[in-house]
């Protein structure tokens, strides 16, 4: 027997809080996942086009084992400074890798691309997203918004808003696993022209609707319509996400569970790691359950890992808000009763 957390969010894992900032007129954000303490932590990237810094650290194989924080932000490669900010917020409440007299906190960062989105990015000499990043790490608390907030502030998916989503997954050993993720893919993520989703097998509670699959699965289900098929440009587009557990895992078996997460982003999207995508997904674990799985719970970690982060997505566009000079209609003007 499975079940969501109280909250229905990747803070319902202990020792994960999340904040989120944006900038209507820029029409982009910024969302941070901090750490209360330490943690383990790993990627995986599937995409053709990631944006990143810092995580080669990650790689099972190198000396850091834990992080302090992950910072998600639109902006593409200009984006990256809101981890600077984030950091920023950290060391001011002297939270980070203490080394010889000195705190660095660890704050690994993907981007995604939202710069043609209509929003104004003639910001000038430097661009906002550290200051986003700072704001963004100063509003982590257990609850934040979903669809048009944070780092989803200005994504789209293939012919709708996209937006930020997160789901959760209790087991009935104690365990807890989260999904975090800024949807702003190149693929769809509804069946054809339908409302449905495609990863309504995994909805719990009628997060996203209830409307299951069709009854038959229309002729153009698996119609490859992508947003600007005319005009595409690598890196313009990108899921980036995070699974947090209060599991107890090393670096490998958190890469172990990066890896098994990325079917949820195969299952809510088609197509999904696309030569344009820069799909990737961060594993953080806080050990705070004090469980460490062995192999048969791990495997059930990584799949439940994948159905969470596939609700994410299917909530980070059903939550999506109407704004003025949207490029693309919300879920809900498309398709709510």
């Amino acid at each position: 027997m499975i079940q969501t957390g109280k909250l229905n969010l990747i803070t319902d894992v202990q020792g994960i809080s999340v904040g989120n900032a944006h900038d209507s007129n820029l029409r982009s954000g910024v969302t941070a996942i901090l750490c209360d303490q330490p943690a383990v932590a790993s990627i995986k990237l599937m995409g053709g086009a990631p944006g990143t810094r810092d995580t080669e650290l990650l790689s099972p194989e190198n000396t850091v084992e834990t992080i302090d924080a992950i910072a998600l932000s639109g902006g593409s490669a200009f984006g990256l400074d809101a981890a600077s900010g984030v950091q920023a917020a950290l060391r001011e409440q002297g939270r980070g890798l203490q080394l010889r007299g000195q705190v660095i906190p660890i704050v690994p960062s993907a981007i995604l691309f939202d710069l043609t989105n209509g929003g104004d990015k003639d910001w000038g000499l430097y661009p906002p997203y550290r200051e986003l990043g700072h704001e963004a790490a100063v509003n982590a608390g257990e609850s934040f918004d979903l669809g048009s907030a944070g780092a989803g502030f200005g994504c789209a998916v293939s012919g709708l808003k996209g937006g930020l989503g997160s789901a959760s997954t209790v087991f009935d050993n104690g365990i807890t696993v989260g999904a975090l993720a800024a949807v702003n893919a190149l693929g769809a993520v509804t069946i054809g022209k339908t409302p449905h989703f495609w990863s309504a097998p995994f909805e719990l509670d009628n997060e996203f609707g209830s409307l299951g699959w069709p009854d038959a699965m229309p002729a153009d289900a698996t119609d490859i319509k992508l947003k600007f098929r005319d005009d595409l440009a690598p890196a313009t587009n990108t899921v980036i996400g995070v699974i947090a557990t209060d599991a107890v895992l090393t670096k490998a078996q958190a890469k172990r569970v990066s890896i098994a997460a990325h079917d949820g982003y195969a299952r809510a999207i088609w197509p999904s790691h696309t030569p344009m995508d820069g799909d990737l997904i961060y594993t953080v674990a806080t050990g705070k359950s004090g469980h460490q799985p062995d192999i048969g719970q791990l495997i059930d970690l990584g799949a439940y890992a994948a159905s969470t982060m596939a609700r994410a997505i299917a909530r980070a566009v059903f939550s999506a808000k109407q704004q003025p000079g949207d490029l693309f209609p919300t879920w809900q003007e498309k398709f709510g009763r």
